[in-house]
């Protein structure tokens, strides 16, 4: 049984600068939501950082939301918060894969993401992964992104032609050719 298991748990990760991070959550169960948001923002703090935080309608939309935070804005990292329960489709193992793919390829590029996006059997499970006094897996996304932002900054900045990133001449404006002539 899993809850009987002990784990390491790795020290929290320290900064000599502050750190920000953006809180990605899908509150569709918002209860499970809130409690892994609690869990998340206390361990930011706890580590000396700060966070903003976005909504968005559901565990697909996540990677997205990141991928445009980190080519419009100005964060140290990431993390992920959702629950995805299944039901009686497929459509539960599209979400659980294609959200998880998502942010796999988006910290290959770089990006310090911690996935914090529950994928569970029913609701019962959910609610003891989100749990503030028990293994709260918000917190652990939280830590996990932090501790990813420690390694980033230890190693220096990004190299370019690291990841998939096209270069930064191959972004297009939608309406615009390449060479921005009007059409």
């Amino acid at each position: 049984m899993a809850g009987s298991e002990t784990h390491y748990t790795l020290p929290r990760a320290s900064f000599d600068k502050p750190v920000k991070l953006l809180i990605v959550v899908a509150p569709y169960y918002k209860d499970i939501a809130d409690n892994m948001i609690a869990g998340a923002t206390a361990e930011i703090e706890a580590a000396g950082g700060t966070w903003d935080i976005v909504e968005v309608p559901g565990a697909l939309e996540i990677p997205t939301a990141i991928g445009m935070a980190e080519r419009l804005s100005n964060f140290d990292g990431y993390v992920a918060l959702g629950c995805v329960i299944r039901g009686e489709t497929t459509h539960y193992d599209t979400v659980c894969n294609d959200s998880s793919r998502g942010i796999t390829l988006l910290g290959l590029q770089g990006l310090c993401i911690g996935n914090g996006i529950l994928t569970v059997e029913n609701r019962k499970q959910a609610e003891v992964r989100a749990d503030p006094k028990d293994q709260n897996k918000g917190g652990g996304a939280a830590a996990a992104a932090l501790h990813l932002v420690a390694l980033a900054r230890k190693w220096g900045a990004p190299r370019a032609g690291v990841g998939f990133q096209p270069a930064r001449d191959e972004y297009q404006i939608a309406g615009q050719s390449k060479d921005n002539t009007s059409a």
